[in-house]
């Protein structure tokens, strides 16, 4: 594509609010079957649409992976759950991706070590069906926590990682609405707190976890003193792990 018509591109994106106008300008070029193509994408980021869902993929972990509209977009800082599980990944270890959205964190997972009996869960159907895209389908179940995993798993988790919603419902609104208007408000929506949904998963994640598990969970800052808590509550030593440079807050409990 001429400079020129790149330039014009990334005027629109501009004016339009994108930040990174000149690189996702490159991105949607690059992406586009033709110029139809490419105007029906400018068309929907221009819109407000996550330049993700766009594309149909987000970059993660050094990966590509499907992303499908109205799904949940992976946020990098969701790389610090996959970062403090990477050292604990073995072969046939059982690992399991609740809250998965498109499967990001769990195909992460599984990329670094193919050999984990890895499994991963979402309440929405659209999510499920993106998940089964960047993961082995038989391996990504539709329910509501931990009712949608097989029942021959209990017990035996070395590994649960969740990215669970954590904004309070009144925050929401607030939220950029690239994020607000085209991701689905299941998963962001953690209630009048953002720890509703923290809450069910934490009490019940002990009978999933096997002897010395981990469990890792994405919070806010402002919540991870609480969150820490819940994990307490449950029987599990908790610590707070903070990444600055990701801007991530993750709380990791221990099964004794």
């Amino acid at each position: 594509m001429q400079d020129d018509a790149l330039d014009a591109i990334t005027v629109r994106l501009r004016a339009a609010g994108c930040v990174f106008a000149e690189d996702e300008a490159a991105l949607l070029a690059a992406q586009a079957a033709d110029h139809a193509d490419l105007e029906r994408m400018l068309r929907a980021r221009v819109s407000g649409r996550p330049l993700e869902q766009v594309l149909g993929w987000a970059e993660f972990d050094g990966r590509r992976y499907a992303v499908a509209p109205g799904v949940f977009v992976p946020r990098q800082r969701s790389m610090l759950l996959v970062r403090l599980a990477a050292a604990r990944l073995r072969h046939g270890a059982v690992v399991v991706d609740l809250c998965c959205g498109t499967g990001a964190l769990g195909a992460a997972l599984l990329a670094r070590e193919p050999g984990l009996d890895l499994h991963a869960a979402d309440l929405d159907p659209a999510a499920v069906a993106c998940a089964r895209r960047n993961l082995p389908p038989e391996r990504v179940h539709t329910g509501d926590l931990f009712e949608a995993l097989p029942v021959r798993i209990r017990g035996r988790a070395e590994i649960l990682i969740a990215n669970a919603p954590y904004v309070p419902t009144e925050a929401i609104a607030s939220m950029p609405p690239e994020a607000r208007d085209h991701e689905p408000w299941l998963a962001l929506d953690g209630g009048p707190d953002g720890l509703d949904v923290q809450r069910r998963l934490l009490a019940a994640a002990p009978d999933w976890l096997g002897p010395g598990g981990l469990l890792l969970v994405e919070t806010g800052r402002d919540q991870a003193p609480a969150t820490a808590a819940l994990v307490a509550a449950a029987g599990l030593e908790p610590r707070i792990h903070v990444d600055d440079d990701l801007d991530g807050c993750a709380v990791v409990g221990r099964r004794g």
